[in-house]
């Protein structure tokens, strides 16, 4: 178990101060991360794509598989941390303690990780999910996007700030939980966060499903975006029919194609009519505003597994991840697959196993082998072309899958892939 200090229920946001110098190479790793030579490889250099850029001829689109991966990086973010001066949350969650920790809570949980967007500057930004796990006890949950700062040699991850999601234009057509139109977990249930070249964001949601658009400042600027012929029953345009999709089972993971035109959103659950455990995976003209008509199928290794994020390695290449819904011991199934869009059923390559990382270093005060044992992993970055970084989403208070009956931790580990993904440049941009 990794050694650390209990931390009370009154804890402050983190308030370590981290210098980082701005990056010199945007295919090199952010400064502060842990270096690729650890593992006593030979460094790759991702400014050069596969033969045939975009890389689309590589090692592995045959589906052979990679090896161990490495952990080369650890940090953590206490569970009990709160954004500075909230508002209250967790009021409809009862007054029963959960893993120890009493609701309602007097500010804002930095907690959920449900997407990634990586800065170069040794910052990311962590878009928190819909709150408490549903609609129904999420009201009093403001979406955000958080500025964090992983420092991997003190193991500490540091909150810089961050912005809500609100409507003041009033893009929303359907009636919104408050009256300032700052939305909530009530409202959307964002999970995918990609940014574009503007500075502008998308994002997916599960209610609708949706596509979001906001500004850099988190300011809604077009109306939601549907996926035609998918409905969940959170939908607001439901009415009398029937929704083929399952609750809160819309985009979980998307991706933004290298040549930036593109979006790629993953559903999380299986439309009704679909081979079971099969998940969609559509094409969204960023240009055009409208879905193209292509469209793939990720068939996961069971069909109660699910997916929980996805980035694009290169013009047909991305990177998903897939879990099972048990946490702890239990956990049996948290993987990073290489998926090729050249086949209309993705073919996938295991590319690393998170529950069976070497850690020869014992990082984080754990053994030579690492778990990462989370119910939930919805967040990965490629770092460099043999390091990526992946969080937890930790369900705050409910999931306890370090330890039970505590509530996890948000955790970012950094993670070396035995051999290079030969990426296409641009992903790093």
């Amino acid at each position: 178990m990794r050694r650390r200090m209990t931390i009370g229920i009154g804890a402050a946001v983190l308030a370590l101060a981290v210098s980082a110098p701005a990056m010199a190479d945007p295919g090199r790793p952010d400064p502060g991360l842990p270096s690729t030579d650890s593992a006593g490889a030979r460094e790759v250099d991702s400014r050069r794509p596969g033969p045939g850029h975009p890389a689309s001829d590589h090692p592995g689109a045959d589906g052979a598989g990679f090896g161990r991966a490495t952990l080369t990086g650890f940090a953590f973010l206490p569970a009990l941390t709160f954004v500075p001066g909230s508002e209250p949350s967790g009021s409809q969650l009862g007054t029963a303690p959960v893993n120890g920790v009493t609701p309602p809570f007097a500010g804002q949980p930095v907690q959920g990780f449900s997407g990634v967007v990586r800065r170069h500057d040794g910052t990311f930004e962590a878009l928190s999910d819909n709150g408490f796990g549903s609609q129904a006890n999420s009201a009093d949950f403001l979406l955000r996007v958080h500025r964090v700062r992983p420092d991997f040699r003190r193991e500490k991850v540091t909150v810089l700030g961050g912005f809500d999601l609100s409507d003041p234009d009033r893009r929303v057509t359907w009636p919104l939980t408050r009256a300032d139109r700052k939305l909530t977990g009530a409202d959307f249930d964002v999970e995918s966060i990609v940014r574009t070249v503007d500075g502008t964001y998308w994002i997916g949601d599960e209610f609708g499903p949706f596509l979001l658009h906001f500004s850099s400042s988190g300011r809604l600027l077009e109306a939601p975006i549907p996926l035609p012929g998918v409905k969940a029953p959170e939908n607001p345009s439901l009415n009398d029919e029937q929704p083929n999709l399952g609750r809160s089972k819309g985009f979980e993971g998307m991706a933004r194609s290298v040549d930036g035109r593109t979006l790629y959103p993953l559903l999380e659950g299986t439309v009704s009519g679909d081979a079971a455990g099969t998940l969609r995976m559509n094409e969204f003209d960023l240009r055009k505003r409208s879905y193209t008509g292509k469209r793939w199928t990720y068939r996961l290794e069971s069909p109660d597994n699910a997916i929980g994020d996805m980035i694009a390695v290169d013009r047909h290449r991305f990177l998903v991840i897939e879990r099972d819904n048990l946490q702890g011991d239990e956990a049996r199934t948290k993987r990073v697959y290489l998926v090729d869009t050249r086949h209309a059923d993705l073919r996938k390559t295991l590319v690393a196993d998170l529950l069976d990382l070497a850690n020869p270093r014992g990082l984080g005060g754990f053994g030579e082998t690492f778990r990462f044992p989370f119910q939930t992993i919805e967040d990965v970055v490629i770092l460099d072309d043999r390091t990526l970084g992946v969080l937890n989403d930790n369900n705050f208070p409910f999931s306890a899958g370090r330890t039970p009956g505590r509530p996890d931790d948000n955790e970012f580990i950094t993670v070396r892939l035995s051999r290079p993904l030969q990426a296409d440049s641009r992903v790093y941009l």
